[in-house]
């Protein structure tokens, strides 16, 4: 059922796009509000750990980690809170670079290091188009969120595959196109063994094991969490699981046991992902090497 190979590849690979065409929102939202998932950090929540829908995008969820103090910003087009007056080039920068424009507030300010832009720097340029049409679209919010605190020098541990780059042309393989949404939803970002605080992209690609503390937000007695193994070793890892609890895991939070899955994964996001993406990530996750 989920083995889909390319069929809708031409929703991934839209061409001839810019970021003053309003076609490509739709790809855009698509890519935002799935398996980006950008709203799992940058817009509010209730009292109840929900996202607020009316403030999507607008900011507000705050990490306190031994590197930094931090709230995701507002990205909507808001000009005095939110990126409106960031040109098209500037949105691009900061997703790519992690670069805040050398204008306005906290000008020339790196972003923090939640920030995936090491993941996002092999975006495609259709994909960066569409992402940037897609943000001048949606409702402009205030909201003034707090400065960040830097602990530490910002610092993002390179990421294999967005270093080596993709091309439209590898896309059609479902394998590399699995490894591009893999990619872009920064999967190993978490899912990858930590190592003398640094990601081990190398040696512990997709092994997990790291621990997150309940977020600033969250409800109270949120325990924290561990990360799981997501390569395909037959015990530790997901090598044992169908592709349909695979894909249950990502989209309904449900293990292969039966047992709920908490965040911060962003399961109410991967929902709404096409089969045939899901289809590839689950057919690029098989060939990871499996790790103990």
């Amino acid at each position: 059922m989920f083995r889909a190979g390319i069929v809708g590849c031409a929703l991934l690979l839209a061409a001839g796009a810019s970021a003053d065409d309003k076609a490509e929102s739709p790809r855009g939202a698509y890519l935002v509000n799935t398996i980006m998932a950008c709203g799992n950090c940058h817009t509010p929540r209730d009292a109840d750990g929900k996202p607020v829908a009316e403030r999507a995008l607008s900011g507000g969820f705050a990490f306190n980690t031994p590197a930094i103090i931090a709230t995701a910003p507002n990205i909507t087009p808001d000009k005095e809170t939110g990126i409106g007056s960031w040109s098209d080039a500037e949105i691009k920068r900061a997703l790519v670079k992690g670069s805040r424009p050398d204008h306005g507030r906290l000008a020339g300010v790196a972003l923090a290091a939640i920030m995936p832009a090491n993941f996002y720097k092999a975006l495609l340029p259709d994909d960066l188009d569409a992402i940037i049409a897609y943000l001048r679209s949606v409702k402009p919010i205030r909201n003034e969120v707090p400065d960040p605190v830097y602990k530490v020098p910002v610092r993002r541990d390179p990421y294999p595959d967005a270093d080596a780059g993709f091309s439209k042309a590898m896309l059609a393989d479902p394998v590399r196109r699995g490894a591009y949404l893999v990619m872009i939803g920064h999967c190993m970002e978490c899912h990858s063994a930590w190592s003398r605080g640094a990601s081990d992209f190398k040696a512990g690609l997709g092994a997990g094991g790291r621990t997150f503390p309940a977020r600033d937000g969250s409800p109270e007695g949120t325990p924290a969490v561990t990360v799981p193994n997501i390569t395909p070793h037959p015990t530790a890892g997901i090598g044992a699981w169908t592709d349909a609890e695979i894909v249950r895991a990502v989209t309904h939070a449900v293990a292969r046991d039966g047992r709920p899955l908490k965040p911060p994964m962003a399961y109410g996001y991967y929902a709404a992902l096409t089969e045939a993406d899901l289809a590839d990530i689950v057919a690029y996750l098989r060939t990871v090497p499996p790790r103990p």
